[in-house]
C-alpha cells in the first residue's frame, strides 16, 4: 500500500510526493486546473492551444525538448475538458533539471508572434485532420451540442471552430496564460526514489518565488433540465451508416 505526502508552498502551489525506491526514474507531473470548460463559446480551443505553446520555450529555456532529451528524459502532455496535464520523466541524477524546466515555463512562457503563429498552424491542422479528414470526425461536436445547451461541455477539447484558434490575438493568449498558468492553479506530483525533504527543498528552490497569480472561479452555468429526447440526422460522406446513442 502506497502512502503519499502533500504540502503547499506559500504561493499556493500544491505538491504531492510519493517515494518509491524501486524506480530508477523520477516523474514530475504538473496539473493545471484549466481545460475546455474554462473557455467561452467565442474563444474555444485555447486550453488545447496551450498544450502546444508550453513547449515553445520560456525565459531561460530556448528549446524545451532539447533540454529534456539531453538530460536523458522524456515528456508529454494532454488536455481534456477539466485539466491540462504535463509530465516529465527523468533519471534520478537529473531530477533538478525537471524542476528547473517546469518552473521556468510556469514563471515566464515565451509567448510571441512567431511562437504563437507556429502553434496556431499545428493546432488548426490537427483540427482539420481529426474533424474533417476522418469519417465521423465531427461526431462529438454533434453529440455534445445535443446533450448540452448552456454548459461549456457542449464543445470538445479541440474546440468548436478552428477559426477561434486561427484568429487568436496575442493579448488574448497572454491573458489566458496569466489567468490559469500560476502556482495557485496548479498541482505538482513527484514520484520516484526521492525523499520528502529533497522534494520540499527542490520545490521551494524552483517554484517558491513564482508569483501566486489570481484566484480563478471555475463557474459552470446551470444546464436546463432535459425533458424530451433529442435527435439529429447528419448526411455526410462516410463509408457506412451509423447510429449513436448517448
Amino acid at each position: 500500500m502506497y502512502s503519499y505526502n502533500q504540502f503547499v508552498l506559500n504561493n499556493g502551489l500544491r505538491v504531492i510526493h510519493l517515494e518509491d525506491k524501486t524506480r530508477t526514474t523520477i516523474v514530475l507531473n504538473t496539473l493545471y486546473n484549466v481545460g475546455a470548460r474554462d473557455e467561452n463559446d467565442r474563444r474555444t480551443g485555447f486550453a488545447h492551444l496551450f498544450e502546444h505553446l508550453m513547449f515553445s520555450g520560456s525565459k531561460n529555456v530556448e528549446v524545451f525538448d532539447k533540454e529534456v532529451e539531453e538530460a536523458g528524459g522524456q515528456n508529454n502532455a494532454f488536455t481534456n475538458n477539466e485539466i491540462t496535464n504535463y509530465y516529465l520523466v527523468m533519471p534520478k541524477e537529473n531530477v533538478e533539471t525537471a524542476f528547473w524546466l517546469e518552473s521556468d515555463r510556469m514563471l515566464e512562457l515565451n509567448i510571441n508572434e512567431k511562437s504563437l503563429s507556429v502553434q496556431q498552424g499545428v493546432v488548426v491542422e490537427e483540427f482539420k485532420q481529426r474533424c474533417f479528414n476522418a469519417p465521423f470526425g465531427l461526431l462529438w461536436h454533434h453529440i455534445r451540442s445535443l446533450v448540452y445547451k448552456e454548459s461549456p461541455y457542449r464543445w470538445p477539447t479541440i474546440g468548436l471552430n478552428f477559426h477561434h484558434v486561427e484568429d487568436a490575438k496575442i493579448e488574448d493568449v497572454r491573458a489566458f496564460y496569466d489567468m490559469y498558468y500560476c502556482p495557485q492553479n496548479a498541482i505538482i506530483s513527484v514520484v520516484g526514489d526521492i525523499t520528502l525533504e529533497e522534494t520540499r527543498n527542490l520545490s521551494e528552490k524552483w517554484f517558491g518565488d513564482i508569483p501566486t497569480g489570481e484566484k480563478t472561479d471555475r463557474f459552470l452555468p446551470l444546464e436546463p433540465l432535459q425533458t424530451e429526447a433529442r435527435t439529429e440526422t447528419i448526411t455526410a460522406n462516410v463509408p457506412l451508416d451509423a447510429v449513436y446513442k448517448a
